[in-house]
């Protein structure tokens, strides 16, 4: 099995987008980005180097993609690679690219979403005229907005257990804030009061707890306050251009 580029052509990609395909069912399993023979590394089962090419991944991505790489090698397979664009000359241009591509294959190993898969992800047409039509909301109070489109989608939850947990977020940084409202594409969906942020451990979250996330107990927020929220749209100044997590701080 190949493991790196011949000399003198990895300098010649500049930044890449990639997919890992399992060559047992021709499954797309993993979309990625790097530079060098990052495509070789990833394919090989390697974790991610910590120079920032991938340094993004979570440990629950890392783990999935290793199983699947694993099980392909347990069948007396290799991983099949696909070079999807190449001759990016940004990081930034790389990720909106893989970003795309990641919006291109559903079920893939990758957790997260790609970067702005959130609020420039694929949607239908309608649903992208009726979000941008509804009436930006003002923030009143610290607050915090989490997508929780692939929660309810994916998992089929309800929207408090959808965005309750588990977020990348610092629990000293959440603790001043104690209303959450839920977004899916651009609207808001659903607005709650916090009673306590927590790490998410099984202990507070059961089975859907992940290491090294937090997430907050609460109830639905007086209906005052959802009734200004609710269907309303994301201000434009939330929507950050090329960030993947799907938690905002926001303050008046």
């Amino acid at each position: 099995m190949r493991d790196s580029f011949p000399p003198g052509v990895a300098e010649q990609l500049n930044w890449y987008v990639y997919r890992l395909i399992d060559p047992r069912n021709g499954e797309t399993f993993y979309v990625g980005k790097g530079r060098g023979n990052r495509i070789f590394a990833h394919a090989g089962g390697v974790a991610p180097d910590p120079d920032g090419s991938d340094a993004e991944n979570t440990e629950d991505e890392v783990d999935l993609k290793l199983k699947r790489i694993d099980e392909i090698r347990r069948s007396k397979l290799e991983v099949s690679h696909v070079v999807h664009r190449h001759g990016i000359q940004t990081e930034a241009v790389a990720y909106e690219v893989e970003a795309a591509l990641i919006d291109a294959y559903p079920g893939l190993t990758n957790v997260a979403g790609g970067h702005g898969s959130g609020d420039y992800g694929s949607r239908h047409v309608e649903e992208i005229i009726a979000d941008y039509s509804l009436e930006p909301f003002d923030v009143k109070e610290k607050l915090v907005l989490i997508s929780v489109k692939k929660s309810i989608q994916d998992e089929n939850l309800s929207t408090y257990e959808a965005v309750r947990c588990s977020w990348r977020m610092d629990l000293g940084r959440a603790e001043p804030y104690k209303l959450v409202l839920a977004r899916v594409g651009e609207k808001v969906v659903g607005a709650f009061r916090v009673n306590k942020w927590l790490p998410s451990t099984p202990e507070y979250f059961g089975d859907r707890a992940l290491r090294g996330r937090s997430g907050f107990h609460g109830e639905e927020a007086e209906p005052e306050t959802r009734d200004y929220y609710i269907n309303k749209r994301v201000p434009d100044r939330y929507k950050l251009q090329g960030a993947a997590n799907p938690v905002r701080y926001c303050d008046p």
